[in-house]
């Protein structure tokens, strides 16, 4: 089995992506941007998940070809999905109670550096994209997975770049804090769909695979 093309993209994706999380968690803290510091976590939750989506696929390449009887490829790809979903939702949880605190004690905001490094992020999001997009609609959850996370972040990017700049434009940062409580129920209408998907596979309700039907899984209670 060759290194698989989806995993070398991947690698790029995390790489790229988790130098952006780390400046947008940066300024998102030294501008006191909600907006930033939550697109920023989005982000991180993302490289955590793509992370664990590069290495079901370097799993597969490493020990599924070497033999094909013990894995089930599709439950270790669905387990990383459903892996992410989790962390997602919790991350999009916090955002929420840091957003309320902000409503109660507003703070200022460096609102011309906050907008700088969200598109930077943007930026980033949307080369991933690029560099995801798959044609075919394959049975490949970590891929979709991953593209999935890649536009949600560029949607959150988005609405942080145009929350900092209304507040800016009418001095009014609680739409910084919007912002973030949006881009956070985004965050976490993604991750449930996520866990829907993955959690089928992971209890067999749509069995994917056709070539790998062992028997040995199938006995789980709901």
């Amino acid at each position: 089995m060759s290194r698989n093309n989806n995993e070398t993209k991947t690698l790029c994706v995390v790489v790229v992506s988790a130098v952006a999380m780390l400046v947008e968690i940066v300024y998102g803290l030294t501008t006191k941007s909600m907006a930033l510091l939550s697109d920023g976590i989005h982000m991180g939750s993302h490289v955590l998940a793509i992370g664990l989506s590069w290495f079901a696929y370097f799993y597969i390449r490493r020990f599924a070809s070497k033999d094909k009887s013990k894995v089930n490829s599709d439950k270790i790809l669905s387990l990383s999905g459903y892996s992410s979903g989790l962390l997602l939702f919790l991350f999009a949880v916090g955002i929420m109670i840091e957003a309320i605190t902000r409503i109660i004690h507003p703070t200022d905001i460096q609102y011309t550096e906050a907008m700088v490094v969200a598109c930077i992020g943007l930026v980033v999001n949307v080369v991933s994209a690029f560099l995801l997009h798959h044609d075919h609609e394959d049975s490949d959850h970590n891929i979709r997975a991953a593209y999935i996370h890649v536009i949600s972040d560029a949607l959150t990017s988005l609405a942080a770049i145009i929350g900092l700049f209304c507040a800016m434009k009418w001095d009014i940062p609680i739409i910084d804090t919007l912002a973030a409580i949006i881009s956070s129920l985004i965050i976490m209408k993604w991750s449930v769909g996520l866990l829907k998907d993955s959690g089928a596979v992971l209890v067999d309700i749509k069995s994917i695979s056709k070539d790998h039907k062992h028997g040995h899984h199938g006995h789980h209670h709901h």
